[in-house]
């Protein structure tokens, strides 16, 4: 059953790709803004992506409930958990990633990502990630009064979800458990694997005074849902507000109504995101007809071979 799904991004979206055609922004604005930008953009085609598959497999089950994208503050603390599964007996935290490049995971659980050309980088883990968030989560539950039927802790189980294209080197499964590490078109293999090797017929049994009815189920996910605090879609880092633009001190500093022309056509014209010079209209055609290459922002053409 499909409890909540993802907030609605596109006024965030929006805010950021309007700001990016700002002619008073410093190269640290334009940096931070360019991230923020392929971040929020890889963000939602994730969530997109992520929930289309736990929603096929879940949203008509009677036994889950599903929550997309919470933001829940807990004590004073804030915890961001990408997907929730809230069942009869377990609760699942799945944690989704999206990256552009392989993933390799060593005997150790260290994670890192090779890209298309070639470099290589250490990620944190999104399996510690995501366990971190159980300590909030499990107060929540307890806060609530989601328990199992016997006023036990409800067990929390965590699974970290990759793009189906991705590749995922493991190591071996004697060193470090990766069964909880999946593609996200796995998903309905690894919960029955799950609830097979990880459960069995004893552990069934052994959890039969836990289990509780899909009434309480859709009850406990939408007391969940009603914590959900959303994040301000319009706020920015303090460093990222407009700096004045300096004023004439003297009539000889005013420019001449001329010169105030050509300025007001210079600075209405975009510039690249790189290095701030001003773009021909053509030049700026041709990034915006290349919209996926350039993540949406804009380059001239030195800058423009890096992609």
């Amino acid at each position: 059953m499909l409890i909540k799904s993802a907030d609605d991004k596109s006024r965030r979206l929006k805010l950021l790709e309007e700001l990016q055609y700002s002619p008073v922004l410093e190269q640290k604005q334009k940096d931070w803004l360019y991230k923020e930008l392929k971040n929020l953009r890889t963000g939602i085609q994730g969530e997109k992506d992520a929930a289309y598959y736990i929603d096929t497999y879940y949203r008509d089950s009677q036994n889950w409930a599903v929550l997309h994208d919470l933001r829940l503050k807990v004590d004073g603390e804030v915890v961001q958990i990408d997907h929730l599964l809230v069942g009869r007996v377990f609760v699942i935290a799945l944690e989704t990633k999206n990256f552009n490049g392989n993933v390799s995971i060593n005997d150790y659980g260290e994670f890192s990502v090779t890209y298309s050309n070639g470099e290589t980088y250490g990620i944190s883990s999104p399996l510690e990630q995501s366990k971190r968030h159980e300590r909030l989560l499990r107060k929540l539950l307890d806060q609530l009064g989601i328990q199992a039927r016997l006023g036990g802790d409800m067990e929390i189980h965590h699974v970290v979800m990759f793009h189906p294209s991705a590749v995922i080197q493991r190591p071996d499964s004697k060193k470090f458990n990766t069964n909880n590490i999946i593609k996200a078109d796995s998903l309905p293999t690894w919960h029955d694997q799950f609830v097979d090797k990880e459960i069995g017929i004893l552990g069934a049994l052994a959890r039969v005074h836990k289990i509780r009815s899909s009434e309480t189920v859709r009850a406990w996910a939408e007391k969940i849902a009603r914590q959900h605090e959303p994040a301000d879609l319009l706020r920015l880092p303090d460093f990222m507000a407009p700096k004045p633009l300096a004023s004439p001190t003297n009539r000889a500093e005013t420019p001449h109504a001329s010169d105030s022309m050509v300025s007001t056509r210079a600075t209405s014209q975009p510039g690249c995101a790189t290095c701030g010079c001003l773009l021909e209209d053509r030049v700026v055609r041709y990034c915006r007809s290349h919209n996926r290459r350039f993540g949406g922002a804009l380059y001239c053409r030195q800058h423009q071979k890096a992609f």
